[in-house]
């Protein structure tokens, strides 16, 4: 059984400078389609393979939460995950143009992926991916032509 959502879009940019983007956690919120990411408060200014990060984040009530890098490709892939394990992954490939950007939950390695399924975050998730999507083509435009 497949445990993830995703959707893509085609941006007007290179992929690393999509990548810089996503790979700069002070930066998250501008992206974020969720609406729950406030600010960074702890980390590197550019993720790297195994950075750790803090997130001020607000969903009904404040709270911060603690992700790790779990995957880096440079310009091609990064992914992060915090305690619940499931994973927020953005996959950048050159499209005439610009970037073929796909990000994805993946909700498989999630500790309770069957509470996932019960509260619908994986449903919810893909509305926010949709529309953190839309933020980033409003960010770098659309592909010539």
């Amino acid at each position: 059984m497949t445990r993830a959502v995703s959707a893509s879009t085609v941006v007007g940019a290179a992929p690393q400078a999509v990548f810089d983007l996503l790979a700069d956690p002070s930066r998250h919120a501008e992206f974020d389609g969720s609406g729950t990411v406030r600010d960074a408060v702890t980390g590197p200014e550019r993720l790297t393979p195994g950075a750790r990060f803090g997130m001020k984040m607000h969903a009904g009530l404040p709270y911060q939460v603690s992700n790790i890098v779990v995957e880096f490709d440079e310009g091609r892939r990064i992914s992060w995950r915090h305690f619940g394990r499931h994973v927020w992954r953005y996959d950048l490939e050159p499209a005439p143009g610009g970037t073929k950007i796909t990000e994805t939950f993946d909700y498989a390695p999630a500790l309770a992926p069957r509470v996932l399924e019960l509260v619908r975050a994986p449903q919810r998730n893909l509305v926010s991916i949709r529309a953190t999507l839309e933020r980033l083509a409003g960010i770098f435009g659309p592909p010539p032509g």
